[in-house]
């Protein structure tokens, strides 16, 4: 295997199979090899996995956690990267701090590394050594190398097991961007459907959010596929309190600064953030631009922390509401942001003509969705997501046009549906052009809406090209010069650890055509 060129491309990337996983006594998954060296002695300090992400040409960032009984206040944590699987090749280490007040979190940043590469890496501290994950570069930004993905969301651990995570971690992939609800808040009802419990009641405070986090991080399945690839991250509602709008909750509790303090200081200990992004208080930045070489510009978004509250909420609440269009007239209130302004004017600075693609990993489905015929002013929406703050998506929309980008690709979750959908400047014109493309994923296992529901509200939102829900997974992509190729992949039995997947579906966008079509 090459270790020494910077060229180093696809043709050279290890390749992950089925005869390199290991059968796990937990019923929870299979693992990808290069995370068995752990050994049992070793598990109660590393209990959590590693993880990388923030993928840059010359650096990554690497993720684990001390779990355990007896922790110090500070321990040293050492970190090495290797070029090679077998630690004999090594291009980085050095050594964390791992701090209480922090939980324990260790978040490393070797730079100075080649562009476009693979790597291995592990951590060692109070005697013990961590699993091994694989990571790599982004490619040189003059390089001209594909991508292969997949995006995922929507993980509610006591709706289903991990298969799909399981799945994952055996697609050779360079890179998972992650668009929200990576855990879930609530407590579970007690009751025999479920197959696995969240621990606790209601996540509000620090502890119980570190808890819920480490409870989701034990599924072993949730470990392999962190450990196969970098991960890019947003966050939706769910790591905080549902239907979140700002500082402004779903039950207008007048203390929810304080939770959403301790929500994100839990999230940021257990992913692969950079320290620069470490919260403060009840701020925390996420969006973030990566560019993979001359191909593709990463925009990734939040449409949570800076949003304008709901319009037309319930009397007495916050959070989310379905209304008609002609009964809610904030609802078309020209002022009105989902991203804030500051991060709309971000984003219409950052979009790309020098790369051949701009992709956009955010939290929802962006196109227009319509409960009823929307004629007349009929509609009823949603008004949590890109539906309940439509100037806002006019406004993203129309630079697109003005700036003439034909290969941008927007990526969503939340609504635990497939959807694949023509974005447009103006529904309710015929004429108005497709500017963009939209994948909007399912959930990992969130349950979703009733296949009949979804079957009845297509005929009115024509501009989605497919819609499909009561499926579990996620969806890979494919991305070169030329087309991005995507295929729906949804477990058999979410149920069930050890179930099967399957291609539901196959699209291909190419390259200055917006709009996807079977592929």
């Amino acid at each position: 295997m090459p270790t020494g060129s910077r060229a180093y491309t696809r043709q050279n990337a290890p390749v992950t199979t089925r005869r390199s996983l290991l059968s796990l006594a937990l019923a929870s998954a299979l693992a990808p090899a290069f995370v068995r060296d752990a050994r049992a002695r070793d598990v109660e300090r590393f209990a959590l996995g590693v993880a990388s992400g923030s993928p840059r040409p010359a650096s990554v960032v690497l993720w684990t956690r001390l779990t355990g009984t007896e922790l110090p206040e500070r321990a040293a944590v050492a970190w090495e990267l290797a070029r090679d699987e077998a630690f004999t090749d090594i291009a980085a280490r050095g050594s964390e701090t791992a701090e209480a007040a922090w939980a324990h979190s260790v978040h490393a940043e070797p730079a100075g590394l080649d562009a476009g590469r693979w790597y291995w890496y592990r951590f060692r501290a109070l005697g013990a050594r961590s699993p091994i994950g694989r990571t790599r570069t982004a490619p040189a930004p003059d390089a001209r190398e594909p991508l292969q993905f997949a995006i995922a969301s929507c993980q509610r651990y006591d709706h289903g097991h991990y298969a799909a995570w399981r799945h994952m971690a055996d697609e050779n992939l360079d890179l998972v961007l992650f668009l929200g609800d990576y855990i879930y808040e609530g407590a579970s009802a007690p009751n025999a459907g479920r197959v696995r419990l969240h621990e606790g009641g209601v996540a509000e405070t620090l502890e119980q959010y570190r808890r819920r986090h480490a409870q989701y991080k034990s599924d072993l399945a949730l470990q392999a596929m962190h450990a196969a690839a970098p991960w890019i991250m947003v966050w939706d509602d769910h790591e905080v309190d549902n239907d979140y709008a700002d500082l402004r909750s779903q039950s207008l509790d007048p203390r929810f600064e304080l939770r959403r303090a301790a929500a994100y200081q839990a999230y940021w200990e257990h992913l692969p953030f950079p320290k620069a992004l470490r919260p403060r208080g009840a701020d925390m930045r996420i969006y973030t631009r990566a560019d993979w070489g001359t191909l593709a510009r990463i925009h990734a978004l939040d449409d949570r922390q800076y949003r304008d509250p709901q319009a037309c909420p319930r009397p007495d609440r916050g959070g989310s509401n379905t209304v008609l269009l002609k009964d809610c007239d904030p609802l078309v209130d020209a002022g009105r942001s989902l991203l804030g302004k500051r991060q709309e004017l971000w984003l219409a600075e950052g979009w790309s003509a020098e790369h051949g693609w701009n992709l956009v990993a955010q939290q929802t489905l962006m196109a227009r969705f319509s409960w009823r015929d929307p004629a007349g002013g009929g509609g009823l929406y949603w008004t949590d997501g890109w539906d309940g703050y439509p100037a806002a998506r006019k406004r993203l929309l129309g630079t697109l046009v003005e700036r003439k980008l034909k290969n941008t690709v927007v990526f969503g979750g939340d609504v635990h549906a497939n959807y694949v959908a023509d974005l447009r400047t103006d529904y309710d014109d015929d004429r108005s052009p497709t500017v963009a493309t939209e994948f909007c994923g399912t959930s990992i296992t969130s349950h979703g809406l009733a296949p009949e529901r979804l079957a009845a509200a297509l005929p009115f939102n024509p501009h989605i090209r497919y819609g499909s829900s009561g499926h579990h997974g996620y969806a890979r992509f494919a991305l070169d010069a030329k087309a991005l190729h995507a295929r729906l992949r949804v477990v058999d039995a979410p149920l069930d650890p050890a179930s099967a997947i399957r291609t539901e579906a196959r699209f291909v966008v190419e390259a200055g055509k917006p709009g996807a079509s079977i592929d």
